[in-house]
């Protein structure tokens, strides 16, 4: 079951191939890479060749922006109520990813028509795309997490942004399975759960994190803090060569097991090609949502 975010309108994927991709991020276009667009372009197509700004990776690692306009060194987009700070960053990245507007679209729905007071926890939350996402449905309490703490910093911003500090969001900067583990201890449960981990990171004390060994590991451990009555556990994952089916087994005999009242989902998320009538694949998901007719 793949999910495409296509309700945007302050950003687009206009093109994608020969390993990059062009955007708009409101005004300004981006030319960025994107290893997964193993197709050709169109070498007639001269909208290529005039970006604002061209990401070039280094042979020796890591990159950097070529600037063929001045551009500001952030700006604001929206997405239905919510609003995010966009800045080019030095990794290529522009501190949002916007194919995870499929996956709030999931989150606002469920919380929305749950009728009910809800808390979620968001693991590895990043800057906070999915921790606004149900503030704004009306989640009593969202916890974001991250070991980074700019950004947990970016975060406050976009709350501020879509004028969300009314909310209560508590950010935490920590490493997600010993914050999972002292919520286990404190008593504390969620209704929803989300996490989206890094293929290889490191916590705020050095901590090593390696999805392949410590996914099932984490997701086991969220196990003890999910409540008797939860609403949905969603898993996103850009970690090249894991199929869709490894999170959905992973649900299967975590969430699933001791939840059976519920089905899961799974499959790739991707961008609409406003050039042609394409998707760019741009990670999985896997989710667990309460159904009480399964």
């Amino acid at each position: 079951m793949n999910q495409v975010a296509e309700n945007w309108k302050d950003y687009e994927c206009i093109d994608a191939g020969n390993g990059e991709k062009l955007e708009r991020w409101k005004d300004v276009i981006l030319r960025r890479p994107d290893p997964i667009a193993l197709w050709p372009i169109d070498p007639s197509d001269a909208a290529w060749e005039h970006p604002h700004a061209h990401y070039h990776r280094s042979n020796k690692g890591g990159g950097h922006w070529e600037y063929k306009e001045r551009i500001p060194e952030s700006w604001t987009i929206r997405y239905r109520n919510l609003r995010f700070k966009v800045s080019p960053t030095g990794f290529k990245h522009t501190g949002l990813f916007p194919e995870q507007a499929a996956n709030w679209d999931f989150l606002m729905d469920q919380i929305e028509q749950a009728h009910r007071e809800i808390r979620v926890l968001n693991l590895f939350a990043y800057t906070g795309g999915a921790t606004m996402a149900c503030a704004a449905a009306g989640a009593k309490e969202v916890v974001h997490v991250d070991a980074a703490k700019g950004m947990v910093q970016w975060a406050k911003e976009n709350m501020v942004l879509s004028h969300l500090e009314d909310r209560k969001i508590r950010f935490i900067v920590d490493d997600v399975l010993k914050f999972v583990e002292r919520e286990k201890r404190r008593g504390r449960t969620y209704h929803g759960i989300i996490m989206d981990p890094p293929s290889y990171g490191r916590g705020p004390k050095g901590e090593i994190w390696k999805i392949e060994d410590q996914l099932y590991p984490l997701v086991s451990a969220c196990m003890d803090i999910l409540d008797e009555q939860p609403l949905f556990f969603l898993i996103n994952s850009y970690t090249t060569g894991f199929p869709a089916s490894v999170l959905q087994n992973i649900l299967n005999t975590t969430v699933k097991k001791r939840h059976p009242q519920g089905r899961i989902e799974a499959g790739e998320i991707g961008l609409p090609i406003t050039g042609s009538d394409m998707v760019l694949p741009c990670g999985i998901y896997g989710r667990w949502v309460h159904d009480p007719n399964a």
